[in-house]
């Protein structure tokens, strides 16, 4: 099942130029390839080509050619696509059609008119591929993030397609559900031979098992094609704003020699043996800053409890303080009770037991709009959070409902939109921006609000390394600058070492640690436990044989962090 583009090129119908230029890519028949880029490089718009969105959904204008196992596209019809491509998208609520996990996987079975006694133990036998069969008759929509990608998963393995599209597969999952996702992908490849195809962000996630090609674009373009150890190697990824691994960045910082020949692509094919005095000398150079004391107290959490169905706990008797002018992560795995934490916290949803102080007052006595005055929040997916048809009126909604005047209100939203890197897009409309750069929207319009305390939900997912940097290190500064409280609920252990001091994680809706984030990074049982995993870091000082992990991670921080 061949894939090839000869001189591909794509506008969408409300652009002037081509978001894809003269494409020339071959994927064969049981490749597995990764598609890598920063934000609006083209990568997606190459998988809706590839999955036949493009042209049956989004219309615009195609030249050259794409041929799927040797017949032009053009030919196609949607059904044509489907029928040899199986897509898992990145929000995957979009992609549910059924009731029931059932139902949903079953969807494409009945679309064939399988009957029942057949399709009863193919669903089943599918199910079970991705772990998901004593959930069947459960509802997608009330799965975590990660139970929710197996089930979209599931619905394209049971149609059983030669070619399997995973658009942002990791994005919302956490560090241990995402490499369990990475493995299925790569048992199933191994399995069936199908021909994987995966664009995705966090490209050391991705490297955890074998990859044949990775392809970088950018600006529309494909600017290199070759094996992950070459690309490692070179100089591609800094150039165009893509986070490389963890353990490289460390081995770089201590200005260890290296060379395609180290096989970068897994730490454990690197001899670290020789590098072990650069690391101790890097150590020795760099005297530790101590951290900042805070002394009064904006959030207080205590004996919070909550159920969303009155049997089964998402948060059990919960108690922390995050103090003003902190930086604080929240860890855990998908479904720990870490998003109910905030629906309490604007008044979504009202506690069984327990108090929520903000400020030393009670938290209750504040109305849902009183709430957002003092807290910004800004929620996992952007598309629960968008109500207006053009960018600007979006991030000045907030302003408008205060009264202000337009002049200041203009003023406001065109300083955030900047910070935000968002300028150029401010008369654009919403829908034209990628997951993305919509995230960067939502953001900007809790930002020009200037809350006292923000909560970001997951802000790096479906964003490129470039832009979410320049993104934090902005809120970093009102961290610094203006002592806006900031609290990250996030599965991003690297956006967690570069930007929190600590860190408080839940599992199974109790809190099990609320310590300094190093502390908590070099230990693996506690990281386990939460189903996160260690970091690429840590991994490194293990095979370095360093005992003060803790130190080692500090190290790291205080060399790579942006500068606010």
């Amino acid at each position: 099942m061949t894939i090839e583009f000869s001189d591909f090129s794509f506008r969408y119908q409300s652009l002037d130029k081509p978001t894809l230029k003269n494409i020339n890519l071959r994927i064969e028949k049981g490749e597995k390839i990764v598609i890598i880029g920063p934000s609006g490089s083209g990568k997606s718009t190459l998988g809706q080509c590839l999955n036949g969105l493009i042209p049956h959904s989004i219309a615009g204008e195609t030249t050259g050619h794409l041929t799927i196992n040797g017949q032009a596209t053009s030919s196609f019809d949607l059904h044509a696509y489907t029928e040899q491509v199986g897509t898992v998208l990145q929000d995957t609520d979009s992609q549910f059609v059924g009731l029931s996990i059932g139902e949903d996987i079953a969807f494409a079975l009945e679309n064939q008119l399988v009957s029942n006694i057949d399709m009863y133990p193919l669903v089943k036998a599918t199910a079970k591929m991705v772990e998901l069969e004593d959930m069947l008759d459960r509802s997608p929509h009330d799965l975590s993030g990660g139970q929710k990608q197996r089930v979209s998963l599931a619905g394209i393995l049971v149609d059983d397609v030669d070619i399997l599209l995973f658009d942002e597969p990791l994005a919302a999952l956490d560090p241990k559900t995402g490499r369990k996702t990475i493995e299925i992908i790569d048992d199933l490849h191994r399995q069936t031979n199908k021909t994987i195809i995966i664009i995705e962000h966090r490209l050391e996630d991705v490297l955890h098992r074998h990859v044949d090609r990775v392809i970088l674009m950018s600006q529309g373009e494909i600017v290199a094609d070759m094996s992950p150890d070459a690309l490692l190697a070179s100089e591609l990824l800094t150039q165009h704003g893509i986070r490389e691994p963890l353990y490289l960045s460390a081995l770089k910082a201590a200005h260890c020699p290296l060379s395609a020949q180290d096989k970068l692509s897994s730490l454990n094919t690197i001899d670290v043996e020789p590098y072990q005095s650069a690391f101790t000398q890097w150590q020795v150079d760099t005297p530790l800053t101590s951290s900042v004391e805070h002394q009064s107290t904006l959030l207080k959490v205590a004996d919070l409890t909550y159920s969303y169905d009155g049997e089964k706990n998402a948060l059990e008797a919960v108690s922390f303080e995050v103090q003003r002018g902190e930086f604080v992560s929240i860890l855990g795995k998908n479904g720990s009770g870490k998003s109910t934490i905030t629906k309490l916290v604007m008044g979504v949803v009202e506690p069984d037991a327990g108090t929520i102080y903000f400020d030393g007052q009670n938290i209750e006595t504040l109305s849902i709009f009183e709430r957002s005055q003092k807290i910004g929040v800004v929620m996992q997916n952007p598309n629960h959070m968008i109500s207006h048809h053009m960018i600007f009126d979006e991030v000045a909604f907030g302003l408008r409902n205060k009264g202000l005047e337009e002049a200041l209100i203009t003023q406001k939203v065109e300083h955030v939109l900047d910070l935000c890197g968002l300028s150029k897009y401010r008369h654009w409309p919403i829908e034209a921006l990628s997951y993305g750069q919509k995230k960067r929207v939502t953001i900007a319009s809790i930002l020009v609000m200037e809350p006292e305390l923000l909560i970001l939900d997951e802000p790096t997912a479906g964003q490129d390394y470039r832009n979410y940097t320049a993104m934090l290190s902005f809120i970093q500064k009102l961290n610094r600058e203006m002592g806006i409280t900031v609290v990250i609920i996030s599965h991003d252990m690297h956006l967690v070492l570069e930007y929190t001091t600590r860190s408080i994680v839940f599992a199974d809706s109790l809190l099990i640690a609320d310590k300094q984030m190093t502390q908590v990074f070099s230990q693996p049982e506690l990281l386990d436990r939460a189903n996160l995993t260690t970091t690429s870091l840590y991994d490194l000082a293990e095979r370095l044989n360093i005992d003060d992990k803790n130190r080692f991670m500090q190290t790291f921080i205080q060399r790579e962090k942006p500068a606010a």
